[in-house]
Formats: structure tokens, sequence, C-alpha cells
């Protein structure tokens, strides 16, 4: 990591919305630490379009968001798709609940509002992977795409005549739900390419599958189970690129979901962005 510091240009600190309204003390300590530190130009957007304005005009101030995981994605997102991302050094200031800041702890950001704000002020700058998608979505540590869901239990009715009624009903009704999934049980169909190498293919059930960056500008780690119970197994591999299709699927992306899609590619971007985090 390299020397950070703030920037001559000062900062632009970007608050969620949602930050702002889950947790205003925490956001009131950030702002006033690095108001204190530098010179900081406060943004209060309502509205995600506002905060991509807000962001469109940040001039030479170097970026510092106060909010959650999905803040940053957005910000992250939002830089890549306007390319520049290689012109702007981002900082967070992890605010929100624990269940929403898994990414911000993977990254090194320190939880606390004072100790994240005092490393954008004197911190250093990481080298981040990023996976960008072919619909120029961006994921910032890891994607899956997680078993499928089974058939829910449904209680008994009373009275046989009825209990037969409603067990066809529900066979009818679940079927289809199953088929357009994937196998049931849990299992999709799915084409899984690493490099152009077959990890699985749709002759065979898929699990699950989980794509991760290493954050040191390696090839992404891949992951696919497939199978199910004792005949179940996992086939890893390093890749720059990954592609899965087939039938319709959902998938998690640095915790958000996204989909339905039939097929995607995901192609990693070594070193495309900076982080501020402590020395």
């Amino acid at each position: 990591m390299s020397e950070a510091g703030a920037p001559v240009g000062g900062l632009l600190v970007l608050v969620d919305p949602v930050a702002r309204r889950l947790d205003g003390e925490s956001v009131r300590i950030a702002k006033d630490v690095l108001s204190a530190g530098a010179a900081a130009k406060i943004c209060l957007p309502d509205s995600q379009e506002e905060f991509a304005r807000a962001l469109a005009r940040r001039g030479h101030r170097q970026p510092v968001v106060v909010g959650d995981d999905r803040a940053l994605v957005r910000a992250v997102g939002l830089l890549h798709r306007e390319r520049g991302l290689g012109e702007s050094t981002l900082a967070l200031v992890p605010v929100g609940p624990v269940g929403s800041l898994a990414l911000a702890r993977s990254l090194g950001v320190p939880q606390s509002a004072v100790s994240a704000a005092r490393a954008v002020l004197d911190g250093s700058v990481r080298t981040c992977d990023l996976l960008v998608d072919d619909s120029d979505g961006v994921v910032l540590g890891a994607l899956r795409i997680p078993p499928l869901r089974g058939p829910e239990r449904v209680p008994r009715p009373a009275g046989p005549s009825v209990w037969s009624t409603y067990r066809s009903l529900v066979r009818t009704l679940v079927r289809p739900v199953a088929a357009a999934g994937g196998v049931g049980g849990g299992h999709h169909r799915l084409r899984v390419e690493a490099d152009g190498v077959l990890l699985a293919d749709v002759d065979q059930p898929v699990a699950d599958v989980s794509v991760r960056t290493r954050g040191d500008g390696e090839p992404a780690e891949v992951s696919v189970r497939t199978g199910g119970g004792f005949g179940g197994s996992t086939v890893t591999a390093r890749a720059k690129t990954v592609t899965v299709s087939g039938a319709d699927f959902r998938y998690r992306a640095d915790g958000a979901m996204a989909g339905p899609v039939r097929r995607r590619t995901w192609t990693l971007r070594p070193g495309a962005w900076t982080l501020t985090l402590p020395r």
C-alpha cells in the first residue's frame, strides 16, 4: 500500500440516505472528524439519483462514502461506468447494521466511524481487484449462485377427500416452479466455464457456484459444488473470466441478489480501483 493523506482538492463526503436515517449519530461523528482534518464538502443526497449526480460533480475531490456495503458498491459501479475509477481513490466510513458491512470488514475498513474517518485522513492507498460482468455490473468481493430452494412443506388439511384434491393441486403448482429453476432438490442445470475450461455442464446437477477475488491481482477463485448428499463433489479453479449459462438463475453479488438471467460472464480487472485504509 502507498501513502495517502487528504488530497489537495479536499474531500467529497457522500452520506448515504439509509445511513443518515438509521444512525445519525455515527454520521455526525464522521462529518465532524473529516471536516476537522480536511476541506470537506458534505453532500446529503435524498436518493440514489442525487447520490450519482453529486459523485459525477466531484471535481478533484476525493470521494468518501458514509454508508454500508451497498453504498460503496454503488459508488464503485458509478465510477466504473463513467471510466473514472482510475482517477479517484475511494474511502468508506461504514455506517449500518452489522450484517450490511461484511464487505467493508473483508476489505479491512475499520468498523468504528471515528477510526474509519481518521484512516481517510492519514491512511494508505490499497489497490483492489474488480469483477465486471457483461452488463457492466461490478463485484468488489465475491459472488455466489446459491442452491435453489425446494418446494415448501404445507400442512395437511382435515378430511381424506379434501386432502386428495389439495395434494393434486400442490403437485400441479409446484412442478413448473421446480422445472423452471433446475432439477428440484435445490440443484441447478448450469454450464460453468473458467477461462474456457468446463467445470460443470447442464447434464449434471449443480448445487452452488462461488467466485471470489483474491485482492492481489491474481486470478479469481472459482468453486463449483455438484451433485448432492454423499455423491456430491467440489471442483475449484483459478480464472480471469467465468461464464455461467443454462436455466434461469439468480446470483448474490457482494450480498445483493441479482437476476434472473440465463447467461452471465464475469471478467477480472486486476487493480481496477483503489481504497484508503489504515496504515
